[in-house]
């Protein structure tokens, strides 16, 4: 095949999915000049399973995205049809902001910013190869010979690779939703010394809403709470319902019956899916005493009767799917649009990549998304933020940007990913932070958007905004340490079963004392044109007080391990006192730091002790 030019350019992005979109807004919007190469333009920001975008833990990766300069939230709050709260009984650690979001108008919308965006030129093509020379990439090669010369790449290729879709006893090569699969890339992957893996995911059946009996399932409304970005103030106006459903002894029978003819029971699947978004099959056999699993309904769009059926994830042939989902209250005589599927797709070991994202064996090369082995957006969004700006920040010759565990979630998940590595698609959730009380939805802006400005991706605008609300809440914070009205103040303890006050008590002890900060607002007509979320911000430091000075204590001590270095030229293998397991672990990941050499698995406190002792040694 004969190669042509395609162009010269500072980086590529090879993908138009979640982290695709992040990676060429954070490489364009810093200056770089930048291809985005995908395989179709119809799947930019595309949503092949839930057209929804939160939910518990992914809500603060958004709102992480978002404080740093990326676009999701942003345009998740341009085409929600629904926004809610999760967890609002709970601490305010847990509490995760979701969105059902309008599936083609977010593309649409995504699509039209990327268009619009300076210095990015967007390219419908495959890449068929990474191009380097002597250790550093110098260009990609589509399948049509075209050669796009670059000094950064990153690859988000997402569930595209060699992907094929499993539906019963149909196997057929293909991308989510019928997009045609990447077949081209993978091997070239391996020629340059990734480890591939397969993973599986799975999304369910869509329905013809109008053939549903939303009379026999439970409405769940939207909420007025806050939105996505920190640009933005209000939710919308006018909210679509989801409805709430429940399977049932029939349902599951259909399953246990024909386990002979699923592709997760008869050995057609063999790679590994997702533990936290299993299949129906799998939570039936899994819980074979369960009665009945929880389903939602929810809307794929405002101009269109597709309904998605989050729950009811499956692989089984396309006779049972319809016997099965007619066995559901409301169901019974449901019409399938879209049947479900399986889909499996290539992706690579992550213990491979830097914290940075990116390859060890290539520079300038990175990797963002679901080609690193997690599942969901949002955990591909915040990737591709984070490989993009590093991308762009070695390019411009400036420190890379590596968040730290106690910084945020951003920083858990990579982490996680490049020390732990992943055997399963990983998604992200709150246990996996053990800073959670600081790193919570409400504050991202706090923790990140200095950070954002700093490295250029922020806006002036944005950044004017953080410094106004961060003023804001500091004021609200030292009014409600003043002195209340101690009458209406002895009112409001006694309503809460506490004895008559002896003497003065501020608005901060009130809110101690467990009455909520809109009761107190209201009882002393107080903080009226404070927006509700420094309310909420002001309130959960308030009260957290305690636990969050704990919390920076645990953080100065984790910050003193990762503060102490370890040179990148130590052959562990010949450190004596090393367990061999914990030799060959560091000898694999090449920890930057003794904070991250401490979680690696297989890696013993006894271990570091030894560590510390060669260091000194060194010296």
């Amino acid at each position: 095949m004969n190669t042509f030019s395609e162009g010269a350019c500072d980086a590529v992005v090879v993908g138009a999915g979640h982290a695709g979109c992040e990676a060429a807004l954070a490489l364009a919007r810093t200056g770089l000049k930048t291809v985005m190469l995908t395989l179709n333009l119809d799947s930019i920001g595309f949503m092949p399973c839930n057209p929804s975008v939160g939910g518990t833990a992914k809500g603060h990766l958004v709102r992480e995205i978002d404080a740093l300069g990326g676009e999701m939230g942003v345009n998740a709050d341009k085409t929600a049809l629904q926004i809610r709260m999760l967890n609002a009984g709970k601490g305010a650690a847990v509490q995760s902001l979701r969105a059902q979001t309008d599936k083609n108008a977010y593309h649409r919308e995504m699509k039209r910013t990327l268009e619009h965006t300076e210095n990015l030129r967007i390219l419908q093509g495959e890449a068929a190869e990474i191009l380097t020379e002597n250790g550093r990439i110098t260009g990609v090669k589509t399948a049509y010979g075209g050669i796009i010369s670059c000094r950064a790449a990153v690859i988000a290729t997402g569930v595209y690779l060699n992907s094929q879709t499993i539906t019963g006893e149909v196997v057929k090569a293909s991308g989510p939703n019928g997009f045609a699969s990447a077949t081209l890339l993978t091997d070239n992957l391996i020629k340059l010394g990734f480890r591939v893996r397969r993973f599986k995911t799975g999304t369910p059946a869509r329905l013809d809403g109008r053939t549903v009996d939303y009379s026999r399932l439970q409405i769940q409304a939207g909420e007025d709470v806050p939105p996505f970005s920190f640009l933005n103030e209000e939710s919308p106006e006018t909210q679509t319902p989801c409805y709430l459903a429940y399977t049932n002894e029939k349902t599951h029978e259909v399953i246990l019956n024909n386990l002979d003819r699923a592709p997760l029971y008869n050995g057609q699947i063999s790679s590994t899916g997702p533990r936290y978004c299993p299949s129906i099959e799998t939570k039936v056999v899994r819980f074979r005493d369960k009665e009945r699993h929880q389903l939602f309904l929810e809307p794929e769009g405002a101009d269109t009767t597709e309904v998605y059926v989050q729950g009811l994830s499956t692989s089984l042939p396309h006779d049972l799917q319809k016997q099965m989902y007619r066995t559901v209250a409301g169901l019974e005589n449901c019409e399938i649009v879209r049947y479900a599927y399986a889909i499996e797709y290539d992706c690579i070991d992550t213990l491979d990549l830097f914290p940075t994202l990116e390859y060890k064996n290539i520079e300038g090369l990175y990797t963002a998304g679901q080609i690193n082995g997690t599942s969901g957006y949002e955990e591909a969004a915040a990737q591709g933020l984070i490989a993009g700006l590093n991308a762009s920040l070695k390019l411009r010759g400036m420190p890379p940007l590596v968040l730290r565990r106690d910084q945020a979630y951003i920083g858990v998940l990579i982490d996680d990913l490049v020390t732990k590595g992943t055997d399963e698609p990983y998604r992200m959730m709150t246990s996996r932070a053990e800073f959670r009380i600081s790193l919570r939805q409400d504050n991202a802006d706090m923790r990140l958007t200095e950070i954002g400005y700093e490295c250029g991706l922020a806006t002036k605008e944005r950044y004017r905004k953080f410094l106004a609300r961060k003023q804001l809440l500091r004021d609200t914070i030292a009014f409600l340490d003043t002195r209340a009205d101690r009458k209406i103040a002895d009112a409001l303890v006694q309503k809460y079963g506490y004895p008559p006050l002896s003497g003065g008590i501020s608005y901060a002890d009130l809110l101690r004392r467990g009455i909520p900060l809109p009761e107190v607002a209201e009882a002393f007509g107080i903080l009226e044109d404070v927006p509700a979320a420094v309310k909420d911000s002001a309130e959960t430091e308030i009260r957290y007080a305690g636990y969050l000075k704990a919390s920076e204590e645990q953080i100065a001590k984790a910050r003193k391990m990762e503060e102490k270095p370890l040179p990148d030229d130590i052959d562990y293998l010949k450190i004596d006192g090393l367990r061999l397991e914990a030799r060959e672990k560091l000898q694999r990941v090449r920890p930057l730091n003794l904070g991250q050499a401490e979680r690696i698995s297989g890696v013993n406190p006894a271990d570091i002790a030894v560590l510390m002792i060669y260091l000194s040694l060194k010296k």
